[in-house]
């Protein structure tokens, strides 16, 4: 017996924007902190989500959500377990991807580049403005590794929140940031009939940017 093929016939007209190639500053960064700021002003949650692609030597992907937390002139910074998959994947291979959906303005960003793991003083100047909570998560969870129950998570953070319950809260050897240097910045403003408007920063040997309009 054969099966049909579902199929989804949802579809949504993109008419909020447009964008020119006079609208673009000379920076992927700075205008992606543009973009960044336009869309905190949307409302839309969560602006800094983003999908982080990664690979391991044997060329098998792997992608998942992880949230943006600075901005920097020379990349996009965020913070993991360093010995989560996407750590380990990108300490054997440090080419990796980063997608923004930001349905509210209608747009997407997409950045191919490095990631680079960030010094103990980086990491350790964020990880001490964390919640109290998340910093004990960071103790309690050894990301990616299998546990035998929900329990088990839950009473790992209560051992961890008792051990730490009269002093600082130390930032764990296995948890740190990551800083994604661009070599490419695709800017993509969704516009009518799917004629959506591309643009592509792509990285020079002398560290400028070159700009290209992409057909959509």
């Amino acid at each position: 017996m054969s099966k049909e093929k579902s199929s989804i016939e949802q579809r949504t007209e993109y008419a909020g924007g447009e964008l020119r190639r006079s609208n673009l500053v000379a920076d992927p960064l700075q205008q992606f902190t543009k973009w960044f700021d336009e869309v905190c002003e949307s409302g839309q949650r969560e602006p800094n989500a983003m999908s982080l692609a990664t690979a391991s030597t044997d060329l098998r992907p792997s992608l998942r959500t992880v949230l943006l937390k600075h901005i920097e002139p020379n990349g996009f910074v965020f913070y993991t377990n360093h010995e989560s998959t996407k750590a380990r994947q990108m300490a054997e291979n440090p080419h990796v991807a980063l997608l923004f959906y930001w349905q509210a303005l209608e747009r997407q960003v997409c950045v191919t580049g490095t990631a680079e793991r960030l010094s103990h003083k980086e990491s350790l100047r964020y990880f001490v403005t964390r919640p109290v909570g998340s910093r004990l998560g960071a103790w309690a969870s050894l990301q990616s590794s299998v546990i035998s129950s929900r329990k088990f998570l839950e009473m790992k953070y209560e051992e961890m929140k008792r051990k730490f319950s009269e002093g600082d809260i130390p930032l764990p050897s296995t948890w740190g940031g990551y800083r994604v240097i661009p070599q490419t910045v695709e800017f993509w403003q969704g516009r009518r009939n799917r004629l959506h408007d591309r643009f592509l920063y792509t990285r020079e040997a002398d560290c400028t940017w070159r700009i290209d309009r992409l057909a959509p």
